[in-house]
């Protein structure tokens, strides 16, 4: 046999099983192919694409599967835009949209709240509550630590005069920062909001004054001046209705302890 042969021979075996195999392979993955509703692309590419986990799916392509599966509900998303929503409930054919929030941090403290101690090790928030509460005197103040800063994949927290604040126009409320707060200071308002208490001490006026200059010291002036009747007063803070508030404004400028905020939309 010559060497052309030699040659020629094994590389037309090798053509004629590899297109053999070729033709198997394709048989059988038409016939087992897993065919992939077309709304799941549909809805993902509707979704905010965060994939922050906070919907308790991987991802959002994992969250668009179930909710196209019905395994999972819209409002359960709280990053995407209520207009996307309305698109994807379109898509699903459901009107629950959820409402839209934002999120906020309910402590003004920071520099103005004195510390307990001097905390030099190393750590975030979480690991210096566990001492002692934290090394704020206030028992509920923001610690700041920056651990919701480091969990926040948005990059949409920061530290302001010592205590953590919220940069809306970065914040697609994910809501990852707010298991993260060892405070629980950090909270979902309605959309609507416009002011917020940025106080969480329960602790009567005088005492909240002895450890912190920027706390509610229950004055109630926000509570009487409200003409709509949106604040009440429970636990020793006001508390917003915002079904009722019109947001005039006028709890914001009376406030002499300046803990009620408006939000920078």
């Amino acid at each position: 046999m010559s060497v052309a042969l030699q040659i020629i021979i094994p590389l037309a075996l090798l053509t004629g099983l590899a297109l053999v195999f070729s033709i198997i392979i394709a048989i059988f993955s038409k016939k087992f192919a897993v065919e992939v509703n077309p709304k799941i692309e549909l809805v993902e590419n509707l979704l905010s694409g965060a994939n922050c986990g906070a919907c308790g799916y991987a991802g959002c392509s994992a969250f668009a599967k179930a909710l196209v599966e019905g395994d999972a509900t819209l409002p359960s998303c709280s990053a995407t835009s209520k207009e996307s929503k309305e698109e994807i409930a379109k898509i699903l054919g459901s009107d629950d949209i959820g409402e839209s929030t934002v999120v906020i941090v309910a402590c003004n403290g920071g520099n103005s709240c004195q510390n307990k101690y001097s905390y030099q090790g190393y750590g975030d928030c979480a690991s210096v509550e566990l001492l002692a509460g934290g090394s704020k005197a206030c028992p509920v103040g923001c610690i700041g630590m920056s651990k919701c800063i480091m969990e926040c994949p948005h990059h949409a927290i920061e530290l302001n005069e010592g205590h953590a604040m919220v940069k809306q126009e970065a914040c697609v409320q994910c809501g990852v920062c707010i298991s993260h707060c060892p405070k629980k200071l950090i909270k979902r308002l309605p959309s609507k909001a416009i002011y917020y208490i940025a106080c969480s001490s329960e602790d009567r006026g005088k005492e909240v004054r002895s450890y912190c200059k920027n706390g509610c010291i229950g004055c109630r002036i926000c509570v009487k001046n409200c003409k709509e009747n949106a604040l009440s007063f429970e636990n020793n803070l006001p508390v917003f209705d915002y079904d009722k508030c019109t947001a005039c404004g006028v709890c914001f400028e009376k406030c002499p302890a300046k803990c009620i905020k408006k939000l920078d939309i």
